[in-house]
């Protein structure tokens, strides 16, 4: 069975103009397309995947506000979108986002899901590249909260998943508002993004919810994030 990954960032109620959001997604997909050279060309969806290789997008601000321009790119207050890249329909990777809104309820975010199988896919997914995409995230976005994980692994610990969707991963970020990341046991390891918050990196290897000692870190991990405040629920942007 094939795990398949996917790397979050989420925050709430944060209003933002489609001129701020096509700014935040440029420097995104800028700073993506270091991670890897798969990620430097990008094209919209279409209804086959022949026809969606004719609509490439270059994803500069200028671009992302002609999108945000129409409707079917316009979510309540917010904006949104979604890209894809591939040279086959066997081995593709996308990603998008919402922003701009001030719902309570659901949240803003930016999803990746990355190449799964290939030799592309074994090279991105890999500690050091999926750390770099979350740190692009975190740059771009200044999420609350992001994460680095399998949906398989999401499956196996849903019940710890609180509602507003916080929890432990492969790779996590939290911002500063969140609070401080305590000390945590090796081979977890903690650094900086900036003055903006801090990402935890729970395992040099590919993190896989069908290694048991990757598990139980986890849930060791799990346990002291939770202690220190860092699991609660999305919190609104404060104002200012």
């Amino acid at each position: 069975m094939i795990e398949t990954y996917y790397a979050g960032s989420y925050w709430l109620a944060r209003s933002e103009s489609a001129e701020a959001c096509a700014r935040r997604a440029e420097r995104f997909f800028h700073l993506l397309g270091r991670c890897d050279p798969a990620w430097n060309r990008w094209y919209q969806p279409a209804n086959s995947f022949e026809e969606a290789r004719k609509r490439q997008f270059t994803p500069n601000a200028a671009s992302f506000q002609k999108l945000f321009a129409q409707e079917e790119h316009q979510r309540d207050d917010g904006f949104r979108f979604r890209l894809w890249t591939g040279d086959s329909q066997e081995e593709t990777s996308s990603a998008g986002a919402a922003c701009g809104s001030v719902e309570t309820l659901l949240p803003s975010n930016c999803v990746l899901k990355p190449f799964d199988e290939g030799p592309v896919g074994e090279r991105v997914l890999t500690a050091p590249v999926m750390t770099e995409v979350l740190r692009a995230m975190a740059l771009a976005w200044e999420p609350e909260w992001g994460v680095v994980t399998s949906h398989q692994y999401d499956d196996l610990v849903s019940e710890q998943v609180i509602p507003a969707g916080t929890s432990v991963g492969w790779v996590m970020y939290f911002s500063r508002l969140r609070g401080t990341v305590p000390p945590l046991p090796a081979p977890v390891r903690i650094e900086p993004v900036e003055d903006k918050g801090t990402l935890v990196i729970l395992t040099p290897e590919r993190f896989t919810a069908f290694n048991p000692e990757h598990v139980a870190l986890a849930a060791r991990v799990h346990e002291l994030l939770d202690r220190a405040g860092l699991l609660r629920p999305l919190q609104p942007w404060p104002a200012g």
